[in-house]
């Protein structure tokens, strides 16, 4: 039985919206434990297919922070001011990076996903074609002979993606070398705070490599599209190698502290990117032959409902990050550590999400709902199982690893106070980011972005309530209703049966 199997007709929203909720609590509930026995631990087709897609890009994808991770180590050992300069930097740029990334990396995978589909459709069309001719002499010189076909995909998408992935680089990089100090003002840094100069430092060296990180991840997109994540996870790997050998001798041998680190940070992101097109171009072609093909408009459609979802979800984390930073270096430095491995593992379940992503586009293209269904159920029961094992691991080891990040008996106190959170909400968030993949698989993009927005709202409300009410804590309990929120808006479009899931209804 599968758990998003909830089908069901009636008269009005209200009733179809509480009975999907009743069946899917009796599911978890009742039939957990079956579906996780016979479908998680089964290695079917469909598992293994899961797997291929799934595990390298979840490893690509937890590379960086695990990078970002070890970056914030070696800044820590400058000290609290430095640590909390840094954290409101990479705060800054990885929310304005986001603006850009999700909506343009989410797009080509479902775009990119459909038009391979598409492309693989026709191929076999053509080869039954072959098969059927009565190969003669005449008609065997008219066939192309073995191996003159050229193996590059002709995916228009790709050519779009690095295009807008290249422009979006460049006025990302801009923007943030000239607003540096008023950003970092508007987030609580004022001029007469010791971490201006060093989050200054930091912020307008690393903006310089935001053209490879954008150009990077647009062509990991691709590469999902096409289910490749092992390319993407070597060159990952390769990339964050270099980062972490550079960070000590750029820190602590040229003594560049945390500008060493930011320059280390923008060399890997280029030697990415390098490998990425190299690869790339050997798989696809990137010249199409018609300007018409790069299909702009149809990009800049469904990447502006994404760009609501993310400007939306960017503000309520950036949000916390001011609010944090407002209380002091030390809330600051607690809040940096403690965020980056809320999502450094969270992030491991954006492989699932990619794999669902990417399967269902492809389900999808070619109508085929049953396995639609089937990908949907798999993948939620993934997460499930990935969201608990997450939760009791950083339970029983974030007390020892959080002195790998600082040695300030304050900053640790505080560290201790977000550590339930950041463990307690894995399977909340591994579902919310589950569910994002899933919808996006099915292009629901309108609902994504339109439910965000009402999700972030309320969140906003409950950052400045709690945060002024309860501090660091308030904080943290806020960011947890706002994940809370995302998994449950996900949940819905499919429990309820509407939108592009309405066959479920049937």
């Amino acid at each position: 039985m599968h758990i998003l199997q909830l089908g069901f007709s009636s008269s009005s929203s209200f009733n179809c919206l509480s009975r999907g909720f009743v069946i899917i609590l009796l599911n978890l509930t009742c039939n957990s434990m079956i579906c996780l026995s016979r479908n998680v631990f089964n290695m079917d087709e469909l598992a293994v297919e899961i797997a291929q897609i799934a595990v390298p890009a979840a490893l690509a994808l937890a590379a960086d922070p695990v990078a970002s991770l070890i970056d914030t180590a070696f800044i820590g050992h400058l000290g609290p001011v430095e640590l909390a300069a840094v954290g409101v930097s990479i705060a800054i740029f990885n929310q304005v990076s986001k603006i850009a990334i999700f909506p343009l990396v989410s797009v080509t995978t479902s775009f990119v996903a459909e038009e391979e589909s598409a492309g693989k459709s026709s191929n076999d069309e053509n080869a039954s074609l072959e098969d059927g001719l009565l190969v003669n002499k005449e008609t065997e010189e008219l066939l192309p002979k073995s191996g003159s076909i050229s193996t590059k995909r002709h995916i228009p998408s790709a050519s779009s993606a690095l295009v807008i992935a290249c422009v979006l680089g460049v006025i990302q990089a801009l923007f943030l070398i000239f607003s540096a100090k008023p950003i970092l003002s508007y987030m609580g840094v004022q001029s007469d705070s010791p971490m201006l100069i060093p989050a200054q430092q930091y912020l307008t060296l690393r903006s310089l490599g935001a053209p490879a990180v954008l150009l990077s991840l647009a062509m990991q997109g691709v590469f999902r599209g096409i289910k490749d994540t092992k390319t993407p996870l070597f060159a990952t790997v390769v990339g964050d190698v270099a980062n972490i050998i550079l960070d000590p001798i750029f820190i602590f041998v040229f003594r560049l502290n945390v500008c060493g680190a930011a320059i280390a940070h923008v060399i890997s992101q280029y030697l990415i990117s390098l490998i990425l097109l190299w690869k790339l171009i050997e798989h696809v072609d990137l010249l199409p032959p018609n300007i018409k093909d790069l299909q702009f408009g149809r990009f800049l459609k469904n990447g502006f409902m994404l760009l609501m979802r993310v400007i939306a979800a960017t503000i309520c984390v950036t949000l916390a990050a001011s609010l944090a930073a407002r209380h002091g270096s030390t809330s600051m430095a607690a809040f940096q550590v403690c965020l980056q491995i809320w999502m450094a593992t969270s992030l491991l379940a954006d492989g699932l999400a990619v794999a669902g992503q990417a399967m269902l586009a492809s389900a999808f293209a070619n109508k085929d709902h049953d396995r639609a269904k089937a990908i949907a159920s798999r993948v939620f029961q993934y997460g499930l199982l990935l969201g608990l094992v997450l939760s009791i691991f950083l339970f029983g080891g974030l007390q020892f690893a959080s002195r790998l990040f600082t040695e300030d008996v304050n900053v640790l106190n505080l560290i201790a106070v977000g550590i339930p959170f950041v463990a307690a909400t894995q399977i909340v968030n591994v579902l919310a980011f589950v569910f994002d993949g899933i919808n996006y698989g099915a292009s629901d993009f309108a609902y994504s972005s339109y439910s965000m927005v009402l999700v972030s709202i309320i969140s906003i409300l409950c950052l400045f309530a709690l945060s002024s009410s309860h501090g660091f804590f308030g904080i943290w309990v806020a960011l947890t209703i706002f994940m809370t929120l995302r998994a449950y808006v996900g949940l819905l479009r499919i429990g309820t049966g509407t939108g592009p899931w309405s066959f479920l209804r049937k």
